[in-house]
């Protein structure tokens, strides 16, 4: 049975969506513990950035080996190896 192709634009709009939703949703927890929550939203600086950046990784790997991330699954961006 032959594999089939994902669109490229695919896989770059998922990994977009899911670089900005990791970083919001990862970077405000990151805040709301370290205090770095400001009136437009968070700061982050140092270590606590160091943390976020550090999470956005994790997402990306867990995502990768349990069958995609989110807004790849969602726009069918994932390849069936």
């Amino acid at each position: 049975m032959a594999e089939k192709s994902v669109p490229t634009w695919r896989i770059i709009v998922a990994f977009i969506f899911d670089l900005i939703s990791a970083f919001l949703i990862f970077g405000w927890l990151v805040a709301n513990f370290t205090g770095g929550i400001t009136g437009q939203g968070f700061n982050l600086d140092g270590w606590p950035a160091l943390v976020c950046f550090a999470l956005i990784a994790l997402y990306f790997i867990i995502g990768s080996r349990t069958g995609g991330t989110p807004w790849a699954r969602l726009l069918g961006a994932v390849r069936n190896n």
